[in-house]
């Protein structure tokens, strides 16, 4: 990782610590090398917002997809556009010290959540409950809130049945834990060496769609297959995918549709209440501090990687 020190017509060599930033961000898409530490002005909070100083960020697919240019590719990230990484924090609310957990959902921002500070709006806010660990608690926000919305797109499991690709994935294993509590028959595609993990759901395991001649009211494709995954898709039944990867073209027969995770801080805190009771496990892969972050994309890349990497600023 390259650091360097941006500079601003507000900025001097008089500058303190408590009027500037620290950020991870990609000014030129590439490996994981092209993420530089820079020095920002401070964030200052505006209406309804509040500043979180940031104790861990998580990192997750969506990062290494932006730092390595998919989404300057298909146009939603204009080319040459610093962008911030990150896309959720826990920390604690400057100022009062309450130690929250937050979505900072976005792709074309200056700064995202790896950062020591961050401007939040209150509303996106859930209060970490005292008997949940910081790292535990910033597991929760992207991956809880994406498959909690993914399930509330799939309505009302009674008697239906449901494939979840990359079932073993952070997003996957909790879709598979929320749909099972919302009445679905639940089957988990993933690798022979997560039986065990995928067990745990109470899902049934399948290892490949190739030759499956079942077919499923809903699938939700965690894992963007895509054409495997539409195929396995009953007639009448439901396709969903996660956006911001490209939604699929539709099929005759089949509805087909896409979840692009807002915050929501009262469902936030639902799910955060639900890790304590021990009904969605946070799974940690380990924490490094944030100038290693391209330490963490690299392993992340590597695959395999069952919790999440977080960033301590």
């Amino acid at each position: 990782m390259t650091t360097h020190h941006a500079t601003t017509a507000s900025t001097t060599a008089s500058t303190t610590a408590s009027s500037t930033t620290t950020a991870a961000v990609v000014r030129t898409a590439g490996g994981p090398e092209a993420i530089d530490l820079v020095t920002l002005p401070a964030p200052v909070a505006g209406p309804g917002e509040v500043v979180v100083e940031v104790e861990l960020a998580g990192v997750n697919p969506v990062d290494l997809a932006t730092r390595s240019g998919f989404f300057h590719d298909i146009g939603v990230v204009p080319a040459g556009t610093p962008v911030g990484l990150g896309w959720e924090v826990v920390g604690t609310v400057s100022g009062t010290g309450t130690r929250v957990a937050a979505l900072l959902p976005g792709l074309d921002r200056p700064v995202g959540g790896y950062a020591d500070r961050v401007v939040v709006p209150g509303s996106d806010l859930a209060v970490v409950p005292d008997a949940l660990s910081s790292e535990e608690a910033a597991t929760l926000p992207l991956n809880g809130l994406t498959a909690a919305q993914l399930v509330d797109l799939a309505g009302d499991g009674a008697g239906r049945s449901l494939l979840v690709t990359g079932a073993a994935g952070a997003v996957g294993y909790y879709v598979l834990l929320l749909a099972r509590a919302s009445g679905f028959a639940i089957t988990g595609l993933a690798r022979q060496g997560d039986e065990e993990l995928v067990a745990r759901t109470g899902a049934r395991l399948v290892t490949t769609l190739e030759g499956q001649q079942r077919r499923y009211d809903v699938v939700i494709d965690t894992a963007a297959l895509v054409d495997p995954a539409l195929d396995a898709v009953a007639d009448g039944g439901t396709y969903l995918g996660v956006l911001p990867a490209v939604k699929p073209g539709g099929r005759p027969g089949i509805t087909v549709d896409a979840v692009s995770v807002v915050p929501d801080g009262a469902r936030l805190a639902d799910l955060l209440r639900r890790t304590v009771a021990g009904e969605l496990p946070a799974r940690v892969a380990g924490v490094l501090p944030l100038a290693d972050a391209a330490e963490a994309h690299r392993a992340l890349e590597q695959g395999g990687v069952r919790g999440r990497y977080l960033l301590r600023p």
